[in-house]
């Protein structure tokens, strides 16, 4: 009974956009980021389920073996088998993953404890997400006044008079960085006339 209620749900998500059914649908749905749970047949092959693990991976979602048949599947889908599906509404796939959990809660018991976090934080930022649109439509913003800043540190007398602080006059003349240093800056000048200052041996 509680898994014609499961398969039943998964074709209420069908007919509402929420299901993608089939290999193709199921990588893209999982590779944009919607895939919630990714359910499997079965009686899926290997290669599915490895598929099936690497979608997960990539969509960062959750991938169940689910205890219905591909004909089962396909038969609740409207298909005539369905090896691979993906929900893609975060209330359904933790909708569905509870009901597994009740009737085999040592299988789908973890699964439902992480998928009712995530629903959980979904749930928080759709109704953050709306308080915003709220706010937005009655044009509430942030208050005007702007906080009050500390009071600024009161002048000294010599910035008063305008004398510079001290020490600047140790920064000004320093050299500037990447400037070329002249050349006999501090030499004594050399007197002017014929010969060297020095005596010529004879």
């Amino acid at each position: 009974m509680e898994n014609k209620r499961i398969l039943s749900l998964l074709g209420l998500a069908l007919r509402g956009g929420n299901l993608a059914v089939g290999e193709e649908p199921v990588e893209a749905a999982a590779r944009a980021k919607d895939a919630r749970i990714l359910l499997l047949a079965a009686d899926a092959a290997a290669g599915t389920c490895r598929r099936a693990e690497h979608f997960a991976l990539a969509g960062q979602c959750l991938w169940l073996r689910t205890p219905f048949t591909k004909e089962e599947l396909g038969a609740a889908l409207g298909r005539a088998s369905v090896a691979m599906a993906a929900v893609t509404d975060t209330g359904l796939a933790n909708t569905v993953v509870h009901r597994l959990a009740e009737g085999d809660p040592v299988r789908y018991g973890e699964a439902a404890a992480q998928l009712e976090v995530k629903a959980r934080r979904a749930q928080q930022r759709k109704a953050e997400r709306l308080a915003h649109e709220k706010n937005v439509r009655q044009g509430k913003r942030k208050p005007a006044n702007p906080p009050e800043r500390p009071p600024k540190k009161a002048a000294s007398a010599g910035e008063k008079r305008g004398v510079p602080p001290r020490g600047s006059w140790f920064k000004s003349s320093r050299p500037r960085p990447g400037a070329r240093a002249k050349s006999y800056a501090h030499s004594h000048p050399v007197k002017k006339g014929k010969g060297s200052f020095r005596k010529r041996e004879d």
